[in-house]
């Protein structure tokens, strides 16, 4: 009797039936919508136009009594949408998803339940050691919504709200420059026979390109300085036209700045906004000039400006009016909420396709990319990093 040749068994050997995953089968969200209680914030996540979408899809929505209320959208819109009215903010909290566009407070944190799917924004320059550890504590899945990468790489929610701002410096600069604000009575529009008025743009970005549109549009002479000319070759493609771009040359941006009647900030930095016009050369400026200082959010690239508030937006150094309000978007809160909303629904819709955040996180990369903490595991090295946490690479909680 000779030796088998092979270390497997007959039946071993025979060929078997091929096993697959089992697709999760669709799930159903109880998304809960709490009322913004922090400073100046008017926006909401959903609109009743939203909360219709969700609900047909078979989802329940529940919404604090007045969440909508700043951004003009009654409570009885979202009844009729189908979502569920409540006054009890501690059960809003206790649904299984909540949705919200600032981070919460440490006292919201201590309502939610153990293993809630949280989506807002995380304004990492603005949080502290606290906030995380309370989130661990309480095993929470976190997405920030400024992170969150689309197809293409973009970041949607950041550029949504970037365009708000770029357009929306230049229709406050307008407001301003009015003799009924305090300014100097001039007008954008090109009037025939009138010089128009001038403008100056620090930042090529995504705010300085829709700035830039608008002044534009209004028929204003625009001068735009950025560092990196890709930026400046990319927004003069976009705009589809030529404007006056410059790198930052000193002499050629003390020029511009003594020349203009607005300068609008918008240049980015990586912890911080660069500081790119010092105190000496505001003072060169014409009087009754304006700055609108977009990136205050981040400390301003304006060294004479200072955060303002919505109820104060403006003071005045060197006979120069100074706008310095972060959170720009929150000041027109319908639109800002509408384009908020448009970015937070096929991402809901897709989580519940999919069968919950789970089986989403492992197929989108973009989605996966906002993730900040894994069932109170924190999964962002940024975060680490800045407040000297632990933390684990999320493909290796998520395969």
């Amino acid at each position: 009797m000779h030796e088998p040749i092979s270390p497997f068994t007959r039946e071993q050997l025979l060929p078997k039936e091929e096993t697959l995953e089992i697709s999760k089968e669709k799930g159903a969200l109880f998304i809960g919508i709490p009322k913004e209680t922090s400073f100046q914030e008017k926006r909401v996540c959903l609109t009743p136009d939203a909360v219709s979408a969700l609900t047909s899809n078979g989802h329940r929505v529940l919404i604090e009594s007045g969440a909508g209320e700043n951004a003009c959208f009654e409570d009885h819109e979202y009844s009729e949408a189908g979502a569920e009215i409540s006054k009890d903010r501690a059960k809003v909290f206790a649904c299984p998803t909540i949705l919200k566009v600032e981070p919460p407070s440490l006292e919201e944190i201590s309502m939610l339940n153990p293993q809630t799917l949280l989506i807002s924004a995380l304004q990492l320059k603005m949080q502290d050691k606290d906030y995380f550890k309370k989130l661990a504590e309480k095993r929470i899945t976190a997405l920030g919504f400024e992170f969150i990468r689309d197809q293409d790489g973009d970041v949607p929610a950041v550029r949504q709200l970037s365009e708000i701002a770029g357009s929306a410096s230049i229709l406050i600069a307008s407001e301003i420059m009015s003799i009924t604000n305090e300014g100097n009575g001039l007008m954008f529009g090109n009037i025939s026979g009138v010089p128009p008025t001038e403008v100056v743009i620090i930042g090529a970005g995504t705010v300085g390109e829709f700035a830039a549109r608008s002044a534009i549009g209004l028929g204003a002479n625009v001068r735009v300085f950025d560092n990196s000319i890709t930026k400046l070759r990319s927004l003069q493609a976009n705009i589809g036209r030529t404007i006056y771009t410059s790198t930052m040359q000193p002499k050629n941006l003390q020029k511009a700045l003594m020349r203009c009647d607005v300068a609008i900030g918008a240049a980015k930095g990586k912890n911080r906004a660069p500081i790119l016009v010092n105190e000496a050369l505001v003072e060169q400026m014409k009087t009754g000039a304006i700055i609108i200082d977009v990136s205050i959010d981040m400390g301003g690239c304006f060294e004479t400006s200072e955060v303002t508030s919505h109820d104060k937006p403006t003071f005045v150094k060197h006979d120069v009016i100074h706008y310095c309000v972060p959170n720009i978007p929150a000041r027109y809160a319908r639109t800002s909420s509408v384009s908020i909303s448009n970015i937070f629904t096929p991402y809901l819709l897709k989580i519940a396709e999919d069968g919950g955040i789970e089986n989403s996180l492992r197929f989108d990369k973009g989605l996966k990319n906002g993730l900040y903490f894994y069932h109170g595991i924190l999964t962002n090295k940024s975060v680490a990093n800045w407040f000297d946490l632990d933390y684990s690479d999320v493909n290796l909680l998520i395969f």
